[in-house]
């Protein structure tokens, strides 16, 4: 028998965290536990204005990098795009749902 789907609201709500969409075996999360970036920050520093507009974290553009070589994304505008729609790309980066993400 063909089961049959119900079309959805797809503009209802619905509460949940960024972290239940992804799965716990899912690649990202290996690569985020096994290395930690903080160091980035402090090394490029004194390299970054005092005033002026806020700039992407420098940790977030190595994970671009990181997500681009990963894989397999062959240049960074489409990374970016990849990871408009990726919620996994999205949690690794530290992007919310809601947040633009930077451009290419």
């Amino acid at each position: 028998m063909m089961g049959i789907k119900n079309e959805i609201d797809k503009h209802q709500i619905e509460i949940f965290s960024l972290d239940q969409l992804v799965p716990e075996n899912h690649l990202v999360r290996k690569i985020d536990k096994a290395i930690d970036l903080s160091f980035v920050r402090l090394l490029v520093a004194n390299l970054y204005a005092r005033n002026g507009a806020e700039s992407i974290s420098p940790v977030v553009l190595i994970k671009l990098n990181i997500i681009q070589y990963t894989f397999g994304i062959r240049s960074m505008r489409q990374t970016i795009k990849e990871i408009e729609v990726n919620t996994a790309y999205r949690w690794y980066i530290g992007y919310r749902l809601s947040e633009k993400i930077p451009h290419f």
